[in-house]
């Protein structure tokens, strides 16, 4: 299987996206959760498609393709979300590595049950967006890094992941 370039998109922070239009520096904490449950409803609608499991060309994931991959980005995400507020506020946890290209290969994204994937993507998407939701806002400076070494703080996190289920929603043509 093919799978999309994953190239460091954390300048997604910084700048808008021009493939997508997301921009991070209009987006409000507080915004965050309802855009992620809008964003996996919109992705999990498109997998009623009859081209569900067709890629439109090598390089580029199928709808169910991209709906897997979104669903474990929400279970990333709260993992993620976790162990920031575990630390406290006085540490800067360091979130263990995922590769979603071997992730995505390993848990063939592109044979799995579009309808399953649909539930599971509504029920990952609604638990993030819950963890975000409940963050208390003196804690939205509290830290993380990647095992790259990007940092982030919990607001910009929320922003980097939102990104994520945006971008694929404008993918899907959601």
């Amino acid at each position: 299987m093919i799978v999309p370039d994953t190239k460091d998109w954390t300048w997604v922070l910084e700048k808008p996206c021009a493939e997508c239009g997301y921009d991070a520096a209009s987006i409000a904490f507080e915004q965050v959760p309802d855009r992620a449950r809008a964003a996996a409803a919109r992705i999990a609608s498109a997998l009623d498609r009859d081209d569900v499991r067709v890629r439109p060309d090598a390089r580029t994931w199928s709808v169910l393709e991209y709906a897997a991959h979104v669903r474990d980005v929400c279970r990333i995400f709260v993992t993620r979300l976790a162990l920031m507020q575990d630390g406290g506020g006085t540490a800067t946890p360091r979130f263990e590595n995922w590769d979603q290209d071997a992730t995505a290969v390993a848990d063939r994204y592109g044979e799995q049950d579009p309808a399953v994937v649909a539930r599971e993507l509504s029920l990952a998407a609604d638990q993030v967006a819950a963890d975000f939701a409940a963050v208390p806002t003196d804690r939205l400076d509290w830290r993380g890094a990647r095992s790259d070494g990007s940092l982030f703080t919990v607001s910009s996190l929320a922003r980097y992941f939102l990104h994520d289920l945006e971008h694929h929603v404008h993918d899907v043509r959601g």
